[in-house]
């Protein structure tokens, strides 16, 4: 049984799409139990009864606006802090929280800690691209600051994941940069294409833009956090912006404009789901000793349930054991 501590008073609609992300998904897999750390009384009030479900009463919880480090050091009650604990201490196997993305991040490295190996942790996510096979893409804001073998490391976490979790073969890695020259690019993309081009046990495809990641360009794009983390955020505001003003052509076009929506209908609907981030999943902090795993802060029920079957296949494949056991054998050492 694969059991999964999740923190239910994070996020903007929680309790509720928490707890109904949770119901579908203990109805989908038989094989997980989750703990949900929280208000009792809130989360009674849409939580379906099972016996694979647990209520861990707290009334104390991290804000999004709290100082993520002091917040992960005061609030030692917190939902996402005990939810974290629970790791820790082997009563969970992973923690998944839509909260403050930060004391996320800090409870992660400072509660359940990182691989030996593994120097700096990034924040992974599975993006969408216009085929719908989609892309992994780190660090996505995990840390602000990078060197190039901290990017080179980010290489290997990321072509693990896609290896060991999407079920690609040879995953392609892509390093985000300015042009597709070997010599483009500023000081730490030239020192980190070196890297990655001389580790043969990379499918090094060199290096990619921005405006190609949607067209499937790799499998696997690295990027420092700082770069990733405007990436995501000009992604997710163009997605949006390009639904908003679809929706807003059709309900002001008059009569013209809504009959060819009629025709219209299936391929925006398809067009919806291709750039739909909440059947991904959520952002993993890959690297740690367990999965640990960021759902975004406006997640409904369904971006939690996609979440937490995210989770489910991680743990069905050990991924962690089994980056644990790789990064061993590679005898991989990031200096700071």
């Amino acid at each position: 049984m694969k059991r999964i501590a999740v923190d239910a008073m994070g996020g903007d609609h929680a309790p509720q799409a928490i707890v109904e992300g949770v119901n579908q998904a203990l109805v989908d897999f038989p094989d997980i139990e989750v703990q949900l750390y929280g208000d009792e009384a809130k989360i009674k009030q849409y939580l379906t009864a099972t016996e694979r479900v647990t209520i861990i009463h707290t009334a104390e919880k991290i804000n999004s606006d709290d100082e993520p480090a002091k917040a992960i050091r005061s609030k030692k009650q917190a939902s996402m802090v005990l939810a974290a604990r629970a790791v820790k201490d082997g009563q969970a196997d992973a923690v998944m929280s839509a909260g403050n993305t930060g004391a996320l991040l800090a409870a992660g490295l400072f509660v359940v800690g990182r691989i030996k190996q593994v120097d700096r942790p990034g924040l992974l996510s599975t993006l969408p691209t216009l085929d719908g096979a989609g892309f992994d893409m780190l660090d996505l804001g995990a840390n602000a600051e990078n060197t190039p073998k901290h990017l080179h490391q980010y290489a290997i976490l990321g072509s693990f994941y896609a290896q060991n979790v999407r079920g690609i073969a040879k995953p392609r890695i892509g390093l985000l940069n300015n042009g597709t020259e070997e010599t483009k690019g500023d000081p730490l993309r030239k020192e980190t294409y070196e890297l990655l081009a001389n580790d043969k046990s990379l499918n090094f495809v060199g290096n990619v833009e921005a405006r190609d990641l949607m067209s499937g360009v790799a499998d696997v794009v690295v990027a420092d956090g700082f770069t990733g983390n405007a990436v995501l955020k000009t992604m997710e505001g163009t997605a949006i912006s390009i639904l908003g003003q679809l929706k807003s052509s059709i309900e002001n076009g008059g009569v013209k404009a809504k009959i060819g929506y009629v025709f219209l209908k299936d391929s925006l609907k398809v067009m919806k789901s291709t750039l739909d981030y909440s059947s991904a999943g959520g952002a993993v902090l890959f690297g740690l000793k367990a999965p640990v795993v960021k759902s975004h802060g406006s997640s409904d029920a369904k971006a939690i349930y996609h979440t937490i079957k995210q989770i489910r296949t991680m743990l069905d494949s050990e991924v962690v054991n089994k980056l644990v056991q790789e990064f061993v054998a590679k005898e991989v050492q990031v200096d700071d």
